[in-house]
């Protein structure tokens, strides 16, 4: 006999950060929230003390001190080069789903606004958005996790986040969920118009060897580079996309 998996999902906002949750159990997705209750409250705090956190567009001098969330954040958007901001979304979906995981979910996804951090002990598929660019319909197949992975994406057509770039999604995908959603912000930034630019692009992400894999899709053009999951074509319930 199989086994028989209730999963729930609950849609949650607080301030800016709108997320989607996935569990088997209604206890793991409390944990997510109050992780990221938590982790906005450090975050309002700390750039309180110093705003030009949350404005500059340049890598960060971080004090070694400074709370969690603020150092991974500065890890993942100094390596790319770029502000912390860009590694807040992906940052707080991955301390909530290490909550749940911290208790024992084997099957857990955050979804923040398109960054999105999952531990899956069953196959999972994610859907693809990229706005008005023609490519629909199209998902990734994700195989067993045992460990947390990131899929994050950017864009410069779609959602409020600063994007210089001309990509509809630019989409990294590394085990560093901080650094998978500062390098889609960095990957989008570096897209500009046509097929060869899309090429180009990756030169941003290459040296960066936790990087797993990345896909940009602008228009009609989707290129691709490193390890990509398998994809397949589905029908994308765009309504469950979490926007924010």
């Amino acid at each position: 006999m199989g086994m028989i998996f209730k999963r729930m999902r609950e849609h949650f906002q607080l301030k800016e950060t709108i997320v989607t949750i996935v569990a088997d159990n209604e206890f793991y997705i409390q944990k997510a929230k109050e992780s990221i209750r938590y982790n906005r409250s450090v975050l309002e705090n700390f750039i309180a003390h110093d705003p030009f956190f949350r404005t500059t567009l340049e890598p960060y001098d971080c004090p070694e001190n400074a709370p969690e969330v603020i150092l991974r954040m500065v890890h993942a958007a100094n390596a790319m080069g770029i502000g912390p901001m860009s590694a807040v979304a992906g940052t707080i979906a991955s301390m909530a789903l290490e909550a749940m995981v911290d208790l024992g979910a084997t099957y857990a996804i955050v979804d923040n606004g398109g960054d999105i951090a999952l531990i899956n002990d069953r196959p999972v598929i994610i859907g693809v958005y990229a706005g008005t660019s023609p490519v629909k319909d199209l998902a990734f197949r994700l195989p067993c996790h045992n460990h947390i992975t990131g899929i994050c994406t950017s864009s410069g057509t779609v959602g409020p986040s600063i994007s210089f770039g001309m990509a509809d999604a630019a989409i990294v995908f590394s085990d560093d969920v901080s650094l998978a959603d500062a390098a889609a912000t960095a990957l989008g930034n570096a897209t500009h118009i046509g097929k060869n630019a899309v090429e180009k692009a990756f030169d941003v992400i290459k040296p960066v060897h936790s990087i797993k894999g990345a896909m940009v899709i602008q228009g009609e053009y989707i290129g691709m580079w490193g390890h990509i999951p398998e994809m397949i074509r589905a029908v994308v319930n765009y309504d469950c996309i979490t926007k924010g």
